[in-house]
């Protein structure tokens, strides 16, 4: 199952085309350095843990009082960057703790990417090992001589515009910067690093929006994106309600696992993963709601790969799969039935790792407990149950007509 990744942000350039003496990752953009648009972008992706930041030695300073301006806790590491975007890429690589098995780099001077798209770039990585945002190419391409002449025209068919995101595995993106470090080849992103080796990498398609600040006039038009996306007459939010339900039998030498959190009992649930009952109705629930079946077609019981799984685990993949349905958590109600042990205490900490799971604030989580009065399995202790209601919503382009 997918770990957390890290982000790489290579802002170390600096930014000679705006004609300004401030790095235009620094420049403000709706009241705020570009940099803090691009910084909360990947934070709220919910797949990001370490954030590096890659700034030039002399905007060093600068970065830190942003950092503090803003709240941006989420940068775990401010490195200084090269020469080259390639070499700030590398630097960054450097810090990346060991472990992390995917990072994704996104630049710094495209600060209106969407948290969707870092997702669906990294859901791509997992499962192919490198994966990068790109449009493909609408306009007709002419390839033009140094007089301006037109020579040809270029089949644009198979071209696609690059963008980031760009996500791969760390240890790959590590050994693509070596070795081109080491031979002198200058690459224009890490796709182009990574082919280099003979390593494949899928695509992505991005989005228009998602520009590069390189020209003053790209600070206006990612205004007007900015303002657009802010006020609320032109989107309507889509909602859909999943229910989820789902019982374990009780038996000895196993523990007890419930939203997470392993609970002192002479009990344990039986299952082919830990049998956290509470997760995966959860789990069933927002499946149900982005209409994508249910636990077991995703994470079946035949497969050794999910065997004494963390439910956890399951749980962020399920939100992957519903991110990429454009659904976020709104809210969850579970309900655990139960006999014993007293479950109230532990209900903080399981809220706490739900919600860490789903990339959502804790009290978007409720959690309650109820026994049968010994009615039933629950009831006499063979077995827990749990009910399930999520909410998820989506926000969507308003296509009606006004009224007049």
């Amino acid at each position: 199952m997918p770990d957390t990744a890290a982000a790489i942000i290579p802002a170390g350039g600096a930014g000679l085309r705006m004609g300004q003496g401030t790095p235009k990752q620094f420049l403000p953009l709706a009241g705020v350095p570009v940099i803090v648009h691009t910084i909360r972008a990947l934070a709220a992706s919910g797949d990001i843990g370490p954030i590096i930041l890659v700034v030039p030695e002399n905007g060093l300073l600068a970065a830190r009082e942003i950092l503090v301006a803003h709240g941006l806790d989420h940068v775990t590491r401010l490195v200084v960057g090269g020469r080259r975007r390639q070499d700030s890429v590398e630097q960054g690589l450097a810090a990346v703790p060991e472990g992390v098995e995917y990072t994704i780099v996104h630049d710094g001077a495209r600060p209106l990417v969407t948290p969707e798209l870092v997702q669906r770039c990294l859901a791509e990585a997992r499962r192919t090992g490198a994966a990068i945002a790109a449009l493909p190419v609408k306009d007709t391409l002419k390839a033009v001589d140094k007089e301006h002449l037109i020579q040809n025209t270029v089949d644009r068919q198979g071209l696609w515009q690059a963008q980031t995101p760009q996500a791969a595995r760390t240890e790959m993106l590590r050994q693509a910067h070596v070795a081109a470090r080491l031979s002198g080849f200058t690459g224009t992103d890490e796709a182009s690093l990574l082919a280099r080796l003979g390593i494949p990498v899928s695509v992505v398609e991005g989005t228009e929006l998602n520009i590069k600040i390189t020209r003053p006039a790209d600070l206006e038009i990612a205004e007007a994106i900015l303002a657009e996306r802010t006020s609320p007459a032109p989107y309507l939010t889509i909602s859909k309600i999943g229910h989820g339900y789902d019982a374990h039998q009780l038996v000895a030498d196993r523990p007890l696992v419930l939203g997470g959190v392993t609970i002192a009992h002479d009990l344990g649930l039986l299952g082919h993963s830990d049998a956290d009952v509470l997760t995966h109705a959860l789990c069933d629930a927002i499946l149900g709601a982005a209409g994508l079946g249910d636990l077991g077609r995703h994470f079946p019981d035949t497969d050794p790969a999910f065997r004494g799984i963390s439910s956890l685990l399951l749980l962020r993949q399920v939100m992957i799969l519903a991110r990429q349905q454009g659904f976020a958590l709104g809210n969850a109600d579970i309900t655990v039935i139960a006999a014993a042990p007293k479950l109230t205490p532990h209900f903080p900490a399981m809220r706490e790792l739900l919600a860490t799971a789903c990339a959502s604030p804790a009290i978007a989580i409720n959690l309650k407990a109820t026994t049968t009065e010994g009615m039933g399995f629950a009831g006499r202790g063979e077995g827990m149950a749990a009910h399930a209601v999520v909410l998820l919503n989506r926000t969507a382009l308003d296509l009606s007509p006004a009224v007049a």
